[in-house]
């Protein structure tokens, strides 16, 4: 069997516990795989994980390294928006890694589907990995995608029955709305709109999908999906305003069908999902969908795989 090797790196903020990253490589290493960390997971400057060119260059090591064969983010916070002019995509591209994380990852994700066209997986990041107790469906579902070239799980949502096929795109809803306008935002029409946010009050998150819905973003989407937005932080002046409020407001303004309940976020419980593939989204009466991905790198190209039920 071959041995696998897992790249770490810390793209944005520096990890404020070391022992997370020793139970990551610890749980890797269980499961026979090698595991290469880059300066920056050890690396503390100000807020982030080292100074800048540090984080960028682990990030563009790992991701263009062919002995490596998965890199994953050790943790969001913020910095990739400082790489994103500097980051060298096509050579990135060039390589088709198997590269994950979440959070501000997602600026990231969002820049490689726009300059190169790659596409990068939205998932778990070291901390995941590094948990007291991994949470096991986030495990079968990073696995069971990076091990097969298709991949399909089912799902319960709230929203309307449909069928619904484009590109996966989205990610964390801040960082979204934070590269519209500029040229790290992909253009993806007809595609299904996936987004998650956490610690964010409910007004916020309304005057973000109001942002894309006044750009023209949302109604040149098949769907938009909703993954976790917990904890929605609560404000003073709310008077009953929360997350069902503004899921309401958004299926009016939206053009499109939306959909809540995606198990995918910041919580411990949480899909892979690939940011550029494709997916095929079937909702029936009564909420059961399924989703099926495929079109993004993994270990194996040839490979069809279908996940356990949530």
């Amino acid at each position: 069997m071959t041995r696998r090797t897992l790249g770490l790196v810390a793209p944005s903020g520096f990890m404020p516990d070391p022992a997370v990253v020793d139970r990551a490589a610890a749980f890797f290493s269980g499961r026979g795989w090698q595991v290469e960390a880059g300066e920056s997971v050890f690396s503390r400057e100000q807020r982030f994980a080292g100074p800048d060119e540090l984080r960028l260059a682990d990030l563009m090591r790992f991701a263009t390294d062919a002995s490596v064969d998965v890199v994953l983010a050790a943790r969001g916070g913020y910095g990739l928006s400082r790489l994103l002019d500097r980051i060298d995509y096509a050579a990135i591209k060039a390589r088709k890694p198997v590269i994950a994380g979440y959070s501000d990852f997602t600026a990231f994700n969002l820049a490689y589907l726009a300059r190169a066209g790659g596409v990068s997986l939205s998932g778990p990041s070291a901390g995941d990995f590094g948990a007291a107790a991994p949470d096991p469906y986030t495990i079968e579902h990073f696995f069971g995608l990076i091990e097969t070239s298709r991949y399909s799980v089912d799902v319960s949502l709230d929203g309307p029955a449909g069928e619904h096929a484009g590109r996966l795109w989205g990610g964390n809803l801040v960082m979204v709305a934070a590269l519209l306008g500029t040229p790290f935002f992909p253009r993806v029409g007809h595609g299904i709109f996936v987004v998650e946010d956490v610690n964010e009050p409910a007004y916020k998150i309304e005057r973000l999908f109001y942002q894309l819905a006044q750009a023209g973003v949302l109604r040149q989407q098949q769907a938009i999906v909703l993954g976790d937005f917990d904890p929605v932080t609560p404000m003073p002046n709310d008077n009953g305003f929360d997350l069902a409020a503004v899921v309401a407001r958004l299926r009016e303004i939206a053009g499109v069908p939306v959909y809540t309940g995606l198990p995918y976020g910041h919580g411990a419980r949480k899909l892979t999902l690939p940011i550029g593939g494709r997916a095929h989204l079937t909702v029936r009466r009564g909420g059961r969908a399924t989703l099926e991905l495929s079109a993004y790198p993994s270990l194996r190209r040839s490979s069809a795989r279908r996940g356990s039920q949530d």
